[in-house]
């Protein structure tokens, strides 16, 4: 499922071509963008699957369902299990699902045990990220709101889990900006909290809405720690401020993760 799920082995690395603004070429790739409105139409240049960088999540393939690689959905895998195992109560999460590969993974990890009482929660704006808001100076520049590859629908998002047959009740959707939807989310306890939301707001959102829910003995996993340094410094700044020891695991270059005590 993880291969599957990474193209791993099958699919290079997806590099979006970025052509020089107001040139002939950026002209007519805009006419073909308008002419096919509606359509998932992408340039991009060819790329070699390689297997490093695959497990390390260091690549972007094209059509995956997830970028996040084999080693963070490896940690995805074993947090679930554990919780199972431990009988440690509470839903499971993912802030920031981009096309769902993640949350898709924990679901198959909960049928694959025959787990009916928990929830997997996709929370997402399906437009992409935020401007920044001037609330965090660690933002201040930020730009991934203008990555529109990062905007997948919530429809897409919804026909993956479909392609796995794996869209069901156990699955419910929050779209819209954390800040608007995490802090109502009608979520009880959570055993798995994944933050993948890149900025400073979003994991700051995240933690402020969803932490005091993780139940003793559940996970944080946090996507973008070692790339993104505005994400680690709302990690440190939220640890330091409730006075959380637990000690942070890596997973791989970007992902770690804590056990709450």
């Amino acid at each position: 499922m993880a291969k599957m799920l990474t193209r791993y082995g099958f699919e290079g690395r997806n590099v979006t071509v970025k052509l020089p603004s107001r040139s002939y070429e950026s002209y007519l790739w805009d006419l073909v963008v308008r002419s096919l409105k509606g359509r998932d139409v992408r340039m991009v240049e060819a790329g070699h699957f390689d297997a490093g960088r695959r497990e390390e999540g260091r690549d972007w393939p094209a059509d995956a369902e997830t970028m996040i690689g084999m080693k963070r959905l490896a940690n995805v895998r074993a947090c679930v299990e554990s919780v199972i195992a431990d009988g440690v109560p509470g839903d499971l999460i993912e802030t920031g699902a981009w096309r769902g590969g993640s949350c898709i993974y924990m679901r198959a990890v909960l049928k694959a045990y025959g787990e009916t009482g928990r929830t997997v929660w996709v929370a997402d704006s399906f437009a992409g990220l935020p401007a920044p808001d001037g609330r965090f100076e660690a933002d201040a520049g930020d730009q991934h709101h203008t990555r529109d590859e990062l905007a997948i629908s919530v429809d897409q998002v919804k026909e993956n889990f479909r392609r796995y047959d794996l869209l069901d009740g156990q699955v419910r959707f929050l779209q819209g900006w954390f800040s608007d939807t995490l802090p109502t989310a009608p979520i009880e306890n959570l055993a798995v909290l994944r933050l993948d939301g890149d900025m400073y707001s979003s994991t700051m959102d995240a933690l402020d809405a969803l932490y005091d829910k993780v139940s003793p003995g559940g996970y944080v996993i946090v996507d973008d720690y070692g790339a993104v340094p505005a994400c680690a410094e709302a990690i440190h700044d939220f640890r330091d401020a409730r006075g959380i020891s637990d000690p942070i695991e890596t997973i791989d270059w970007a992902g770690v993760f804590w056990r709450k005590s």
